[in-house]
């Protein structure tokens, strides 16, 4: 049998249920793995070792008693640092929240994969208060990429994309403000999914910018990722934005393949300043789809623009209080950005506002002609740690905010995206964006699961 951190969760689960693995041999094995290779990975804050102990005996115990277990069933799972976890301060990265007293109740988010039956083993490293995409924490040290450990894991859900790429856990939950699932799951050569916002309840989560933030799962593959999506669904009256939808479950429709879809690949802005290894794995994934149109989204550099200043506004209204009371206790970067954002005019914000209902209603008409639109996830493949510029168009950029200048165009709006990982000619995985209209996460999960399973999406195994 295959040692448990290798197997998917649909396996673990499988044999867990079928009493072919204990849940217990499967958490032992976890925290064991973690143990040896997080001290390189820096992937986890927090681990709850009594607490997943215990859970996973109540499962053996519920099986052992007979009793029906859920499609997660001692599957281990780990989160962002910014989603409560009874019994544990919500850090968000920062080193001010750790003076915050420990959450009296888990997120909603880990309330519904428990009830699946999966098993939460611990929090993980992030970008202090996720207004990062390198992964580079000033408190807690940086996340280390597990297809090289001199490299970024990308953020700000950074432990996240590490601990399931280093097989620490086969699902993690991170957080996507303008691409912080999307830019991970590219460096780390992983899928991610954004779900469309206000899919998933937020609720019991610390935000950065409330109008943008979304939760949504990372996995090695397009069937865990449907499961926790399928066990996480559900309107919540705790977080106001989260939609009033019915359960649309996926896992059962990702065999349904792409015939019929009408797909094509974002031009002009999204190849513009994509690197090499962008720019081939994005005309593979459109060649294994046929992708026979190219669709040109309006305006995506001016939506960039907007969705910064909205993000600074709002992040730095968040933060005011503890800019004057705890600017020191900042990481520099962070901090500076904020005040920045504090200065910003609200005129400034009034029009990207505006100019964001326009663009909405300009890419939404694009739905009408095609039901996906193919978009590289990343410019580049994971950079160094310490790294601070990279190239664009010929011109040398500051790294930080240009990493997500592809995926900040459309988490702007809202719309679901997969991203799915490429690994050509033996080089470092990079991701691919499967974006679909408000609400379709199964068509992009159909998509993204075809891939998997013609061998274009590649989820690399790490070295030893």
């Amino acid at each position: 049998m295959t040692e448990a951190n290798a197997l998917t969760a649909a396996e673990i689960a499988h044999e867990v249920n079928a009493g072919s693995l204990t849940a217990v041999d499967v958490i032992e094995t976890t925290l064991a793995r973690i143990a040896d290779r997080d001290p390189v990975l820096n992937s986890f804050t927090a681990v709850t070792a009594e607490r997943a102990l215990a859970r996973a005996a109540a499962i053996d115990a519920a099986r052992e008693a007979g009793q029906s277990l859920g499609p997660l069933a001692g599957v281990p799972f780990a989160v962002k640092n910014l989603i409560d976890i009874a019994g544990l301060p919500t850090v968000a990265g920062s080193r001010i929240n750790r003076d915050h007293p420990p959450a009296t109740a888990d997120a909603t988010l880990v309330t519904r994969l428990e009830r699946a039956g999966a098993i939460l083993v611990g929090a993980l490293n992030m970008g202090e208060y996720a207004y990062d995409f390198t992964g580079e924490n000033a408190h807690d040290g940086a996340a280390h990429n597990p297809h090289d450990p001199t490299r970024m894991t990308g953020g700000s859900s950074s432990g996240s994309g590490g601990a399931v790429a280093g097989l620490l856990v086969p699902i993690a939950l991170g957080s996507d403000t303008n691409g912080s699932i999307r830019v991970p799951a590219s460096f780390c050569g992983i899928f991610g999914l954004k779900p469309t916002y206000g899919r998933l309840s937020r609720a019991g989560s610390f935000p950065f910018v409330a109008s943008l933030d979304h939760l949504g799962p990372l996995a090695r593959s397009v069937a865990d990722l449907a499961l926790a999506y399928d066990a996480m669904q559900g309107t919540d009256p705790f977080d106001p934005v989260c939609a009033d939808r019915p359960i649309e479950p996926v896992a059962e429709g990702l065999d349904a393949g792409v015939a019929g879809l009408r797909i094509a690949t974002a031009t002009g802005y999204f190849r513009a300043g994509a690197g090499p290894e962008a720019l081939a794995a994005l005309d593979h994934v459109a060649a294994a789809l046929g992708a026979g149109t190219e669709v040109e989204l309006p305006e995506a550099a001016r939506a960039r623009a907007a969705a910064y200043v909205i993000s600074t506004a709002e992040g730095a209204t968040l933060h005011l209080a503890r800019l004057r009371t705890h600017a020191a206790d900042f990481d520099p970067d962070v901090r500076d950005r904020l005040i920045a954002g504090a200065l910003v005019p609200a005129v400034f914000v009034q029009q990207a506002q505006k100019f964001r209902r326009w663009y909405r209603d300009a890419v939404l008409r694009l739905f009408d002609d095609v039901d996906v639109i193919l978009a590289p996830a990343t410019p580049c493949t994971a950079p160094l740690l310490g790294q601070k510029t990279l190239v664009l168009d010929g011109v040398e950029m500051p790294l930080r905010p240009n990493i997500g200048i592809y995926t900040q165009p459309i988490s702007f709006i809202g719309l679901p995206v997969v991203a799915v990982p490429v690994v050509l000619g033996g080089a470092l995985p990079i991701g691919v964006q499967v974006i679909t209209a408000p609400w379709r996460e199964d068509v992009a999960l159909r998509v993204a699961h075809y891939l998997e399973q013609h061998g274009i999406a590649d989820v690399a195994r790490p070295p030893a």
